[in-house]
């Protein structure tokens, strides 16, 4: 399935998937301090924007991403970097490097992930309870996001997202559905940049563990910073990106 996208600006291609109840427009506050030209693809997730039928698995939005993106860099946060991930596994020519920000190979216990499964499905629940407006200001007060500027362009951009849509995202691709992939992370040859915010300790954890099994990885922990690390410090995130572009032998399309 084709997702729908839009493009923004000129040079190598980069595509970008955003995380739960954002849509591709949470993107454009990095790509505005990004110094390495890009010709961006910014793809609506599943469930999100104008990608509007939810009811995918990971495995099958990794087909979609490929079907979708154009050739080059691909880059994922949270819920997005675990989509990518099942992109990436896929193994197509089409993705020549990756960059995961707070992402995760998944949950290796069971019993840690039929109980995050429950959990999804309760929220997606409440979320077709409740309605997209009170969900959204609920789920952006988390701890997770103590450090998230919580701007009024960023929540009316969540709350343009459907009841049906999110809560179709959770049932069929959230945490909880996800099978560990850690045994899986060699098999992604490209270069890959893993970065995570240092505030958000659980996931600076997870992306070194995930550092360990990539072979062809560099971890970036970004300093006073949580898990929506490139909305807290765009500039900062940018820095780095541009970086590893210029330095790490990553090829350009």
């Amino acid at each position: 399935m084709t997702l729908a996208s839009e493009f923004i600006g000129e040079g190598r291609s980069a595509t970008f998937v955003h995380g739960f109840t954002q849509t591709s427009q949470s993107w454009k506050a990095l790509l505005a301090q990004l110094r390495t030209p890009l010709h961006s693809q910014l793809i609506d997730a599943p469930g999100h924007g104008h990608s509007t039928d939810g009811a995918r698995t990971l495995e099958e939005i990794g087909r979609d991403i490929v079907e979708t993106m154009h050739t080059g860099l691909l880059v994922g946060y949270s819920m997005g970097a675990r989509m990518c991930l099942h992109a990436a596994l896929l193994n197509s020519e089409k993705i020549t490097s990756l960059i995961l920000i707070s992402g995760t190979a998944g949950i290796r216990d069971d019993h840690e992930r039929s109980q995050r499964l429950h959990n999804d499905n309760e929220l997606a629940d409440r979320i077709c309870t409740i309605g997209v407006e009170a969900f959204v200001q609920e789920w952006v007060q988390q701890p997770l996001f103590a450090s998230l500027p919580k701007t009024d362009e960023d929540i009316s951009d969540r709350q343009r997202n459907s009841s049906e849509g999110l809560a179709d995202s959770l049932r069929y691709a959230g945490t909880g559905t996800q099978q560990p992939l850690w045994n899986e992370l060699h098999r992604v040859m490209v270069p890959v940049l893993l970065i995570a915010g240092e505030r958000d300790t659980k996931f600076v954890q997870i992306a070194q563990q995930m550092h360990d099994y990539l072979p062809h990885s560099t971890l970036c922990v970004i300093p006073d910073a949580g898990h929506s690390v490139h909305l807290e410090r765009p500039s900062i995130v940018a820095a780095e990106i541009d970086r590893w572009l210029l330095h790490a032998g990553v090829n350009s399309h």
